[in-house]
């Protein structure tokens, strides 16, 4: 429904230009907005108005008037003075805030449509039907990006987004949770993975700058039907898990190049634990130097280069060697090694992994 502000807002510009004082009631005879300092009327003239069957009524030298949604009258309008000019002011009115009901209703069945069609809460004839009605085309490129706030019920970040990616572009702006934001952006045809991340970080470095908020966005593979970007935005939603577990250096993550993140994801608790068990022994991943690892996670980054990972890390090479050894001492792994540099990388992933499972419960 629409909001009493935005009645206020709409009396308060018609007074600026009309220099007329308007009022609105609910049909219940609670006040909703006004421009009066003092209301002029009685409150019985409301409630008889409300109970009458007229459209409109003059009454203790006001005009009231009924305003409609669906045929059923939702508010009562009166404009101060009795002529036949503030009358047809006092439509004009009525008219506006009615448009303004059909406007708020469309955008929250549209919203409505949106974040049932990302849930799939929606048959597959709703879904046309319902985009016939609401005249959304069926067959566009769309892709799906998840925007994650960390910031509950925030307004900001929708307001923002919303201010760039407009319906008229075939672009919405929803959500179905209270940390998360959602775009559904519509692509041209020529669009690729270049225009994808370009998107994604047009997002990121705008709420930064706009909002000051360090936010994260995932996407996902883009779909060419209507009835398919639930896909999408569950993809966006696997990119956005996956990246905070293994990837939450990223600022921007794409469902396509999770890599073996995406694998590890999937695997079952029980699976992981035995591998876990496997690599490490009797030896926990925590117990673990953290100097070690710092050594080791740079070390790979350079592709098992001793001279390149030294120099980075500004300790001798034999420095280097001896951290490498002292880990292969303990775990029986050789980080020089190609397979057994490749087994403690996923070993460690799996750790990180399983370290989410345990937050999650």
């Amino acid at each position: 429904m629409i909001s009493n502000q935005v009645i206020q807002n709409s009396i308060d510009d018609l007074k600026t230009i009309t220099k007329v004082d308007f009022c609105v009631f609910e049909v219940e005879g609670r006040q909703v907005a006004s421009t009066f300092e003092k209301l002029p009327f009685s409150e019985e003239a409301v409630d008889s108005f409300a109970d009458s069957k007229a459209d409109s009524q003059v009454l203790e030298g006001c005009h009231f008037l009924k305003i409609l949604d669906d045929g059923q009258p939702a508010y009562i309008l009166i404009a101060k003075g009795p002529g036949d000019d503030v009358y047809m002011l006092a439509k004009i009115a009525v008219a506006q805030i009615q448009n303004l009901i059909v406007a708020y209703k469309e955008r929250f069945d549209r919203n409505n449509f949106f974040q049932s069609l990302l849930l799939d809460n929606l048959l597959l004839v709703d879904i046309y039907n319902r985009a016939q009605k609401m005249h959304i085309e069926v067959e566009k490129k769309r892709i799906v990006y998840l925007i994650e706030t960390k910031m509950d019920k925030d307004n900001l970040v929708m307001e923002l987004l919303k201010s760039i990616f407009l319906p008229q572009s075939g672009d919405y702006v929803t959500a179905v949770d209270e940390r998360n934001v959602i775009l559904i952006k519509e692509l041209s045809p020529s669009d690729g993975a270049a225009q994808f991340e370009e998107t994604a970080n047009t997002i990121v470095d705008m709420l930064n700058t706009e909002a000051m908020l360090n936010v994260r966005v995932a996407y996902g593979i883009p779909v060419n039907e209507l009835k398919d970007v639930s896909k999408s935005y569950k993809e966006a939603k696997m990119a956005l898990d996956v990246g905070s577990i293994f990837y939450s250096y990223m600022r921007v993550i794409s469902y396509e190049t999770l890599g073996i993140g995406r694998l590890i994801y999937q695997l079952p608790v029980n699976l992981c634990r035995i591998f876990v068990k496997e690599v490490f022994g009797e030896v926990s991943p925590d117990e673990i130097d953290e100097e070690i690892l710092i050594t080791v996670n740079k070390f790979f980054e350079n592709n098992l280069n001793v001279s390149e990972t030294s120099r980075q890390l500004y300790i001798h090479r034999n420095t280097l060697v001896y951290r490498i050894e002292k880990l292969q001492k303990a775990i029986g792994l050789d980080m020089r090694n190609f397979e057994d540099a490749l087994t403690f990388k996923i070993a460690m992933m799996v750790v990180d992994y399983m370290k989410y499972l345990d937050a999650q419960e």
